[in-house]
């Protein structure tokens, strides 16, 4: 391809972009490297004991704290700590979001699949404005719309189990050498 930079001279082939890693395996549709071992390790070994933490919590307070969207959560923040989906803000705000427009979405629709699902693309669009993006956040609506928690109980269940998830992987990501830090950011 000839070169519109006027810094060439006219005719002058444009160099090449520089290969990466990633740009190779974009190109030939190849995955990712193969984790180590202990980082496979580690992720099952902070994602269980915080989700095993929040069944315990449960039992004792006889409420089901361990909701499908926290493991969800527990997968990005243990496995994938510096990705935009898996911090603090957009951990918790992402939740309370859903949760919002899910008790919203049940008190104007009603309990159904279609208020779920109008619910779930709602709060993507707003999780997207806020900078908060976490799909599993879109999963919490689905509980809220289709099992009707009440909102006195189950906000603050979510809210101190997602806070508990950020704060397991904190003090995580300080206890394993070399790994990432986490948060990257805060909020």
């Amino acid at each position: 391809m000839l070169s519109a930079d006027p810094t060439l001279p006219t005719g002058t082939p444009r160099p090449a972009p520089a290969r990466t890693p990633l740009r190779d395996r974009i190109a030939t549709g190849g995955a990712p490297a193969r984790p180590a071992l202990t980082g496979a390790l580690y992720s099952f070994t902070a994602a269980t004991t915080g989700l095993l933490v929040l069944a315990a919590i449960g039992a004792v307070i006889h409420e089901p704290v361990l909701i499908p969207p926290l493991a969800a959560s527990a997968a990005l923040v243990h496995s994938a700590p510096t990705l935009p989906l898996a911090q603090p803000r957009s951990v918790l705000a992402g939740h309370l979001i859903g949760a919002a427009v899910g008790y919203t979405a049940l008190a104007l629709a009603g309990s159904s699949p279609w208020a779920a699902a109008i619910a779930a693309g709602v709060t993507l669009a707003l999780l997207m404005v806020a900078r908060a993006p976490h799909s599993p956040a879109c999963a919490t609506i689905l509980v809220i719309v289709l099992q009707t928690p009440e909102a006195g109980r189950f906000v603050p269940l979510l809210t101190g189990a997602a806070t508990l998830l950020i704060l397991a992987e904190y003090a995580a990501s300080r206890l394993r050498p070399r790994a990432p830090r986490y948060p990257a950011y805060w909020w």
